[in-house]
């Protein structure tokens, strides 16, 4: 359970930027957390890990826990974890291991397979590796989406149809990833659901997105207006309880604590189909897990605080 902590006796050390291809978002993430917790009472000073400097004022450092606002590759995928393990300082979100398998979208659709939750068939391929595009495009039977499988905040991804256009594709996506996934298409509704906690995670409200464009890529994350967010989900009770549980079963399966927030495709069947699972969702403005917070009374600095206390409890 996590514990109750004095914000004003906590010295936070808030990372953000790195040097991923989603710095930018990942420092506007900070600079809203900073606020909010700031809001809260804590102590807070704002390190980059993309400097040496930085990196070693964390070691020289006498904070008691780091708030991570980082995304991507090097941030997002178990690294920074594993150096804040080694130096001894606890953090928010997910461990290490949890962190990478979440950002393997080959990986993790091993384990929500595993745990009963449904994910749309798929293949993955390494970059060097030979493969049939045409016994691709008929196991897909259809259009199907070519995506990296490292990266996140919908870098990267294609929604294709036959052997010509997934081939070009799955290439195009090499140029950024080592590792394609390619997955059947589902067209229905996106949906996104956070989860909050440790050994007893619970869901908070699901988010419904209606995004501007064809699907919820990055300008419909990250631009003002690019998505509209209808929180909660129109759904009915016996859907959103279905979903809601789905998304606590992803999080134990990825071993995740503290926080996660995964999303879904809602098909016209009404069947909820998993995508991916976030272990650092967004904190900016037009973010999610604030929003669905606040659905659930739970206001942005309490969120990080709770957050915190989550960290502070160990894993």
């Amino acid at each position: 359970m996590a514990q109750t902590v004095d914000p004003s006796s906590i010295r936070v050390a808030l990372l953000a930027g790195g040097t991923s291809g989603e710095r930018e978002i990942s420092l506007a993430s900070g600079e809203g957390a900073g606020e909010a917790l700031r809001a809260a009472g804590f102590i807070v000073e704002a390190f980059d890990p993309a400097s040496r400097e930085d990196l070693k004022k964390l070691i020289d450092g006498n904070f008691d826990v780091a708030f991570l606002c980082l995304h991507g590759k090097g941030g997002e995928d178990g690294c920074l974890q594993g150096f804040l393990e080694t130096i001894g300082l606890p953090y928010t979100g997910p461990g290490v291991w949890a962190s990478a398998t979440a950002m393997n979208k080959a990986k993790s659709k091993l384990f929500y397979l595993q745990a009963g939750i449904p994910t749309a068939p798929f293949t993955y391929l390494e970059r060097g590796a030979a493969y049939d595009a045409a016994s691709i495009a008929e196991k897909m039977n259809g259009q199907c989406v070519v995506k990296p499988a490292t990266e996140g905040s919908a870098l990267g991804i294609y929604i294709v149809e036959g052997a010509a256009e997934i081939a070009s594709a799955i290439e195009a996506v090499h140029e950024i990833d080592d590792l394609v996934v390619v997955e059947r298409f589902i067209e229905g509704t996106e949906i996104t659901v956070a989860v909050l906690g440790n050994e007893d995670p619970h869901a908070l409200p699901i988010i419904e997105i209606v995004p501007r464009g064809e699907f919820y890529d990055f300008d419909s994350k990250y631009a003002p207006g690019g998505s509209q967010h209808i929180c909660p989900a129109r759904l009915d009770e016996k859907t959103t309880a279905y979903v809601q549980d789905l998304a606590e079963r992803a999080h134990k399966a990825l071993e995740c604590t503290g926080v996660s927030r995964s999303d879904f495709i809602l098909d016209a069947e009404g069947t909820p189909w998993i995508l991916e699972t976030n272990t650092i969702p967004g904190m900016t403005a037009t973010s999610l897990l604030p929003d669905a917070g606040r659905a659930a009374g739970i206001e942005f600095p309490e969120l990080c605080t709770r957050l915190i206390e989550s960290a502070l409890a160990g894993r």
